[in-house]
């Protein structure tokens, strides 16, 4: 496994001068290794993907013939571990044919930087001073004092990352989410993500929400509907106080608007959420939006804010085969305390195709009628109590 199993950087945990010594000496024929392998590999997978998975990666050292592998975070490590090994093997061995293994370990760009820095600006023997400036240089995160709106109260603990379930129909839209948390306001952004109803949009936008107010509670976060976002915009504009609405919109480190394309049509709303857009994204504040169809697809949308939708990055949330279905329902069961049998998760998840929402309705049904009647979810007692939805989703398919 090696001494970097844990997936950590040693230096960076623990502040080891192992990593210093590797800066100094060999730092340079790694960074030029990295962008060798970093070139075929972008050849190899899409765009999207280069983008989020390979940012602000580097070699952190070569041992033997193992390469650690420095990501900005644990979902970086994941990926590239279970994802994209091959691809950056073969890359590897293409420039340094000794390499046999690797695995990734998260670090710190800007504290590795730092060091870097100071290694190159500072003798070697100069250990005592450094170690004494490091200990006085002022921490990060320091409040400023400046003042803060409060976060809107729409986020639902219960939508979080851990329990999404991914397949092929909305694994390129968790990524994206994923990366938007790892870096606010640079990754993608905006980020546009487009689906038919009940495909999980709204539980990804949450996730977004919740991942980073635990990471960071000092982030404004404003997580609204653009109905919501309209009401609240007539009621200022009705009390004279358009300009405080605005500057509160424009304080927010994260805005999430689920369902913008309520927006098309309403001429008022548009100019003002355009105003609001550019100031975020000017600021390079986040802004991450849902709809039910793609920008262009939007009729009666100002072709500005089109624009500047379509400036970002883009995903859509397609339809989950029935392996993914069979997967949400039997997640979705288990949060609830209730066990379903393979047969009952199977027959349930072929009949009930149109979206997730539909399913977990079902599902609640089932056990509604399980606790009155006191019985176990039988395949009988499920068709019985299903037969009418079943019926239903039978004509839509026709």
């Amino acid at each position: 496994m090696g001494k970097y199993a844990l997936g950590v950087c040693p230096h960076v945990v623990h502040g080891k001068s192992f990593w210093r010594k590797n800066i100094n000496m060999k730092q340079v024929n790694y960074d030029e290794l990295w962008r060798s392998v970093l070139g075929d590999i972008e050849l190899s997978i899409s765009k999207a993907n280069f983008s989020t998975w390979f940012k602000n990666t580097k070699i952190l050292v070569i041992e033997d013939t193992n390469v650690v592998v420095g990501v900005p975070n644990g979902f970086a490590k994941e990926w590239l571990e279970n994802k994209y090994q091959s691809y950056i093997l073969q890359a590897l061995r293409t420039h340094q044919p000794s390499v046999s293994t690797m695995h990734c370990a998260v670090y710190n760009p800007q504290e590795v930087e730092a060091q870097k820095n100071t290694v190159q600006s500072q003798p070697q023997s100069d250990t005592k001073t450094r170690s004494t400036q490091k200990q006085s240089a002022p921490p990060h995160n320091i409040p400023t004092g400046s003042p803060r709106v409060q976060t809107q109260v729409m986020l639902n603990a219960r939508y979080t990352f851990d329990n999404f379930v991914v397949g092929d129909h909305n694994e390129l839209a968790k990524a994206a989410c994923h990366a938007v948390c790892s870096d606010l306001g640079h990754i993608y952004n905006p980020l546009f993500i487009y689906g038919k109803v009940g495909l999980g949009k709204t539980h990804l936008l949450q996730s977004i929400g919740n991942h980073v107010r635990t990471q960071d509670a000092e982030k404004t976060i404003v997580y609204t509907t653009s109905e919501k976002f309209t009401t609240e915009l007539v009621n200022a504009i009705k009390n004279s106080s358009i300009d405080r609405f605005k500057a509160e919109y424009q304080k927010v480190d994260l805005l999430i608007i689920d369902d913008v394309q309520f927006l098309a049509g309403k001429e008022k709303t548009q100019e003002e959420f355009f105003h609001i857009f550019n100031a975020l994204y000017n600021l390079n504040k986040q802004i991450v939006i849902s709809s039910d169809r793609p920008p262009k697809a939007i009729s009666t949308l100002e072709e500005r804010l089109r624009s500047r939708f379509e400036g970002g990055m883009i995903v859509d949330v397609g339809q989950p085969n029935l392996e993914t279905r069979i997967s949400i329902l039997q997640t979705k069961a288990l949060e609830k305390g209730f066990y379903l049998s393979d047969e009952v998760l199977r027959f349930m998840s072929e009949n009930i195709k149109n979206n997730i929402r539909e399913l977990e309705g079902a599902l609640n049904r089932v056990i509604a009628i399980c606790d009155l009647r006191r019985q176990e979810p039988t395949q009988e007692l499920v068709e019985q109590a299903l037969g009418e939805i079943i019926k239903n989703n039978t004509k839509k398919c026709v």
